[in-house]
């Protein structure tokens, strides 16, 4: 191979979707490439001629177009395009330019041909167009969702304790007692070849209340005479759903974890239990089980351990959202009946809102308290409020002490201003929409997205409709919306690449609520009040928006896939955090993520900034929305 050609292999082993392939294969692409340079400026590729090769960008910067002339992608060292054309008919599909003087490889269409066709992974990755690769993504998690499996090294928290065979069973008790477990794997003497021990038996706390001490034994007796030699095993890659069946069929409550042939862990029937208990139903449960503030912040552990199972099993973010937001729900019911048995009974109907991502049914693990009060239009304040603002003042110290922070922004029900009568909370969101301002603009987006969760929740249905109906056709509160919406951009920079600033304990950071899931979530709740949607999830809302046709076609299902799969890189940040005891956050730093997950960050963020550049150009004030 000559010296250009191995600088050409170099080359493609540093990027993918090279990265993957054999080395034999990247000789032969290497050997087969094609090396063209364009002035800055010079067409590359025409829409319509014949597609005759691949291109990779080697250095320079490449500008990428729809047929109508819009820019579609821009690219630097690494990237490619023309795919798209080399599986259609063999006719370019998106034409290119050099946007500074360009060095490209060109690979034979041949040679692409064949790896495409004989590499799974390298047609995954370059197949068509950045959405396509995004909707691959959330295909396979919304796949991989309906297996909700978690293997069995999830469940060990320790290495195993282990004893010579050699052992009396007073040693054994001595063992398990210093130690604090219920059970020891009892082992040969080390090989003189491996370090590796040798199980033969295994005894528990069981075996010596049933087989040594009620038999009148001496406590001498070798652990031979009392272990379980039969041994019943899993390996660690089994299913937790397995090691329990193991233990039914076989009547045991401990199970060694094996790894390579190697004990690393023993699994007991109280730790599936525990396992179960981080069930989200089983968290709700128990919130609604507790007598007073401290026992449920004592919950709040549990809360994390549920939410990184729900990681762990590949659930998909909506499902995590949801349960989450179940969980805060049922926090803030529990406080009020709390608050309730505290004060007495409320001298007027009420009814406590949850807003933001609750109402929305999006929570995570790292949130805030937004909430508000919608009282009786008997409700009078010289003799009724005293009772409201201490009820507010109950509910808000208490979800703090159980995780969600007070708002800094002030949206809670302990501000009088939050804390109305029906009328009022009609007539706020009827100047809201009718004589739209910076601030009314502000809370919109907040208030918008409300819920019931205690008391007369049938009011709120109907405040929902009363903000259907006003903001529907409504062209200058939806144009002011959707400006609203454009303040908060996604964090790519001239050459698509991403933006990062200083954000907490991070230099060199993305925040991926602020720049990601929010303004995604913002321009959805525009459309959504352009249908007169009353959905309050907004992959909910996307079906509506769908139904109604208002997006150009196949940009719904766009905005799904990105805003499932920016939620979960940052749902899977903050289970990170928690599995190394960081205080979880939302900012994730690109340089921690993998080539492929970078990548489709970047399509998703793509997807956000299109859809943006579509809602300024769709809501303009005295245009039919």
């Amino acid at each position: 191979m000559q010296d250009e050609q191995l600088e050409i292999l170099d080359f493609l082993r540093r990027y993918p979707p090279f990265q993957e392939l054999p080395e034999e294969t990247l000789h032969v692409v290497a050997q087969s490439v094609d090396v063209r340079y364009f002035k800055a400026g010079a067409r590359i590729l025409e829409f319509g001629e014949e597609a005759l090769a691949w291109y990779v960008v080697r250095s320079g910067a490449v500008e990428v177009f729809r047929r109508n002339g819009t820019l579609y992608n821009r690219l630097t060292e690494g990237g490619y395009f023309g795919e798209f054309g080399l599986l259609h008919r063999k006719q370019v599909r998106f034409p290119a330019a050099a946007l500074e003087d360009t060095l490209v490889y060109l690979i034979p269409e041949p040679v692409f041909t064949d790896l495409f066709e004989n590499n799974e992974q390298f047609a995954d990755l370059v197949e068509v167009e950045d959405r396509t690769r995004l909707r691959q993504v959330v295909s396979r998690r919304e796949d991989a969702n309906q297996l909700m499996s978690a293997t069995v090294d999830v469940l060990i928290s320790r290495e195993p304790v282990m004893l010579g065979r050699g052992s009396t069973a007073m040693d054994a008790a001595r063992c398990m007692t210093d130690e604090g477990v219920s059970s020891l794997l009892i082992v040969d003497e080390p090989d003189a070849a491996s370090s590796t021990p040798s199980m033969v038996g295994i005894i528990t706390d069981r075996d010596i209340r049933v087989r040594l001490v009620s038999q009148g034994l001496n406590y001498d007796t070798p652990v031979t005479d009392i272990m379980s030699s039969e041994l019943v095993w899993v390996e660690h890659n089994q299913l937790v759903f397995e090691a329990m069946l193991q233990m039914l069929r076989n009547n045991v409550h401990h199970l060694p974890v094996l790894k390579n042939h190697r004990p690393i862990g023993v699994v007991a029937l109280s730790d599936i239990i525990r396992y179960e208990s981080r069930n989200s139903l089983f968290v709700v449960s128990s919130i609604f089980r507790q007598h007073s503030v401290d026992e449920l912040a004592a919950l709040t552990a549990d809360v994390h351990a549920c939410f990184a199972r729900m990681v762990t099993e590949d659930a998909s973010s909506r499902m995590i959202g949801s349960a989450m937001a179940v969980i805060g729900r049922s926090f803030k019911q529990r406080l009020l009946e709390l608050a309730e048995e505290h004060l007495g009974p409320p001298p007027v109907p009420y009814c406590f809102l949850a807003l933001g991502s609750m109402a929305r049914q999006e929570q995570l693990i790292v949130t805030d308290q937004d909430n508000a009060l919608v009282l009786d239009n008997s409700f009078d304040p010289a003799r009724h409020d005293d009772y409201f603002k201490s009820l507010a003042a109950f509910v808000s110290d208490g979800l703090a002490r159980c995780g969600y922070t007070y708002c800094t922004g002030g949206v809670m029900a302990t501000n009088a201003k939050w804390r109305q009568p029906l009328r009022e909370w009609e007539r706020y969101f009827t100047d809201w929409i009718e004589k739209p301002t910076p601030e009314s603009l502000l809370n919109s987006g907040i208030f918008f997205d409300l819920d019931g969760v205690w008391g007369k929740t049938e009011w709120i249905d109907g405040l929902r409709r009363l903000i259907s109906r006003k903001a529907k056709g409504n062209s200058r509160f939806l144009a002011c919306m959707a400006r609203n919406a454009l303040l908060r951009t996604p964090p790519l920079g001239f050459f698509k690449d991403f933006v990062v600033e200083s954000d907490g304990r991070h230099s060199r950071a993305i925040n991926l609520k602020r720049r990601g899931t929010a303004p995604l979530a913002d321009l959805i709740r525009v459309h959504s009040l352009a249908v007169g949607s009353v959905a309050l999830n907004s992959f909910e809302r996307l079906r509506d928006i769908i139904e109604a046709d208002i997006l150009p076609r196949g940009r719904g299902q766009d905005l799904h896939d990105a805003l499932e799969f920016v939620s979960m890189v940052r749902i899977r940040n903050q289970a990170g955090d928690l599995a190394v005891g960081n205080e979880p956050d939302n900012s994730i730093e690109p340089e921690s993520l993998s080539d492929f997950e970078r990548k489709s960050l970047r399509d998703a963020f793509l997807i956000l900034s299109n859809a943006q550049k579509y809602l300024k150009f769709r809501y303009q004030p005295g245009r039919s929305a």
